[in-house]
């Protein structure tokens, strides 16, 4: 499984990279704050709504601190999409929430 440090995150999108970012956290989790522009799908959701995915795309997971999110990627890896694991989860994460 590959994974993308929280510093990496940012920095990509200070330089303007348009990233595709799935939040596995719960909706209140997410409530209080999370990466602009990413999508929530909770963990849970994951196997039912990957349909809504491309698997063309590459995707950074996040989660509180990276384990609910390694799952998730290990789980989105099994069906053939291009996935990377935000270690640390949103615990690390120093840069602006929405």
């Amino acid at each position: 499984m590959k994974e993308i440090t929280t510093q990496q995150v940012e920095q990509l999108l200070n330089e303007g990279k348009k990233l595709e970012i799935i939040d596995v956290r719960e909706v209140d989790e997410v409530a209080a704050g999370k990466i602009p522009r990413a999508v929530n799908i909770p963990l849970g959701l994951i196997e039912f709504r990957m349909h809504e995915l491309d698997q063309s795309k590459d995707y950074i997971i996040v989660c509180r601190s990276g384990a609910r999110s390694s799952r998730a990627s290990q789980f989105l890896e099994s069906y053939g999409f291009n996935v990377m694991n935000m270690s640390g989860g949103m615990l690390s994460w120093e840069g602006i929430v929405e």
